[in-house]
Order: structure tokens, then C-alpha cells, then sequence
């Protein structure tokens, strides 16, 4: 493990381990269940409606028991079919009896559980998280404003809903949380040249900034899928200051550039003539023309040319 490595992980979050995890829920399919349901119901009303013609017919006892028997079997039915659910793709049903977590139905369509066992839905559909603005200091202390977007899904239903209160609210509070913690971390621009910086290596920050949600959300059953930063600037009270520093920097750069690129030509031009020894150089000629050529390639303007009238050395 790198040192680099092994502070981030020393920077990561501990969260509690987790008291449960998901497991698959007894259930079979609907149809079945629907249609024995409809026939207990069609039966128990034909088994009340029998019972009420023999009353009629002068023969309580059998009628009065056929009765009970019916509308016994009506109250069985309808309380059966209260197990029927209906499964969405995209969702899935976290089943509960007498408060005791019994699995998780992910298989879509109608599917019968228990019918005194509770159900609690829960999207395990992709879903984006867009933080607000935020105005952090960055590693110099200069404030800066950053947004990100998470994109995450639900991987453990029984941990996103026994873990914490609110999975939804968890992941924005913790996103929030990193994207903070990343920014005071860095700076927006690195004064090393081998530094990491927020604007100069966003890959690199954006794969840190996973990482560190990963960690964070774990103990809601939650899989990060991407992470991305939406925006990031300097704070408007320091927006124009800064911009004059990049722009210097730039122009230093620039001028590097420039000096290293005419000092490069001046070597080549004077070993050319110095080879070809159509002209004895001294040291005061070398002198004054490497001083005319860098004049010539270093300046911002078009050079005035000197007419020299006497000799080199008047």
C-alpha cells in the first residue's frame, strides 16, 4: 500500500457495521394465490346463501352452521388475499412480521406473502443527487464555490431501511459532507507544479471524492455509480484578484516559453556561422549579436532596425 493510499484510507470515515442485511423473503406467485382467494370468496357467499334457504326450509341447525361456515370463509378469504402485492420493476418490498425483518421480495410482478407480515416499498432505481452551491476554503484558505452530482442506488434494501431513518436524506447530508471535505483538502490552484489541485486534476479529485462516499454510504446500503463535480469557481469577493494571478501566470509561462525557444535559435545561429567561417566572430561580436537576435525574438513589438554606418565597434 502507497503512503498516498494509506492516508486516504487513515481520512475515510468509520462507520458502525451493520445489524442486518438483505435476504430473499419467502413468497410464491400471485396468480395462484389470487385465484384460490376468489374462490374461497365465491364459495363462502354461496355456503351463506345455501345456509339461508335451509333456515328457510325449517332446518336451522344445518342452515345456521352452514352459515358460520360461509361467512368464516369469506373473513379467511379476503384476509388471505391482503398477502397479494404488486412488485414494480425497479422496486422492491421489505417484509417485516411483528416488527422482525423475514427478506425482501425483489422479483417483480404479483407476488403472496404472509398476510400479517407489513411490506415497506423501496425504489432500487438509479437516482442523481445534485448538492447545492456550496462556499468552502479551499487547502490555502482562499473561498472558493463547488456543486456536485452523485449518482447512486439502493444495493441493500434491509440497510437503507433499518441503518438510518431516511436513506434519501443520509445520502444529500453525506454527499454534502464529502464534497466539503474534499474541498478543504485541496487547494483550487496548486502553487507546486506537482501538486494535486481542484481545477488541474479533476479526474483524480472526482475518483477521491467517489471513494470517500463510498465509505460514507456504505452503512445505508447504498452504491455510488458516479460522482462528478457541476461547478466549481473561486468566491466573487476574491474571483478577480485570482484571475489576475492565473493571468500572470500565464504570462510568465509564456514568456519561458518564449526565452527558451530564442535561446535555442541563437545557439543554432551561431554555430551555423561559426562552421561556416564566412565571418571571424570575437567575443564582443558574439555578444552584440546574440543581444540583437534575443531583442528580436523576445520582443513584444516589431523590432526598428539600426542602420550602422561606421564600424562594428563605433
Amino acid at each position: 500500500m502507497s503512503v498516498e493510499t494509506a492516508q486516504t484510507a487513515k481520512d475515510l470515515p468509520e462507520m458502525p457495521a451493520p445489524q442486518v442485511r438483505e435476504r430473499p423473503a419467502h413468497s410464491v406467485p400471485g396468480g395462484l394465490a389470487l385465484l384460490l382467494g376468489l374462490l374461497g370468496l365465491l364459495a363462502g357467499a354461496g355456503a351463506v346463501v345455501g345456509g339461508a334457504r335451509l333456515v328457510e326450509g325449517g332446518t336451522g341447525g344445518a342452515g345456521a352452521a352452514l352459515i358460520v361456515a360461509g361467512v368464516l370463509l369469506v373473513i379467511g378469504s379476503v384476509f388471505a388475499m391482503a398477502g397479494l402485492n404488486m412488485v414494480a420493476p425497479g422496486e422492491a418490498r421489505v417484509v417485516q412480521l411483528f416488527g422482525r425483518y423475514t427478506g425482501t421480495i425483489r422479483k417483480d410482478g404479483l407476488r403472496w406473502v404472509n398476510p400479517l407480515t407489513t411490506r415497506k416499498k423501496v425504489s432500487t432505481r438509479v437516482r442523481n443527487h445534485e448538492t447545492a452551491i456550496l462556499k468552502v476554503n479551499d487547502a490555502y484558505g482562499n473561498p472558493v464555490e463547488l456543486a456536485a452530482v452523485v449518482v447512486w442506488q439502493v444495493e441493500d434494501t434491509a440497510q437503507a431501511t433499518f441503518e438510518v431513518d431516511d436513506f434519501v436524506e443520509f445520502v444529500s447530508t453525506q454527499t454534502e459532507a464529502a464534497v466539503r471535505h474534499i474541498a478543504i483538502e485541496y487547494p483550487y490552484d496548486a502553487y507546486d507544479e506537482n501538486g494535486l489541485s481542484l481545477r488541474g486534476n479533476a479526474e483524480e479529485i472526482t475518483e477521491k471524492l467517489a471513494v470517500e462516499l463510498t465509505a460514507r454510504v456504505r452503512a445505508a446500503g447504498v452504491r455510488i455509480v458516479e460522482s462528478r463535480f457541476t461547478h466549481l469557481a473561486y468566491a466573487p469577493e476574491i474571483a478577480a484578484a485570482m484571475l489576475q494571478r492565473q493571468q500572470a501566470g500565464a504570462v510568465v509561462a509564456a514568456r519561458r516559453t518564449i526565452v527558451e525557444g530564442a535561446c535555442g535559435m541563437v545557439e543554432d545561429a551561431v554555430e551555423r556561422i561559426a562552421s561556416r567561417d564566412f565571418v571571424e566572430l570575437d567575443g564582443e561580436r558574439k555578444a552584440a549579436m546574440v543581444s540583437n537576435l534575443l531583442v528580436v525574438l523576445c520582443g513584444d513589438r516589431s523590432p526598428q532596425p539600426v542602420l550602422n554606418t561606421g564600424s562594428l565597434y563605433q
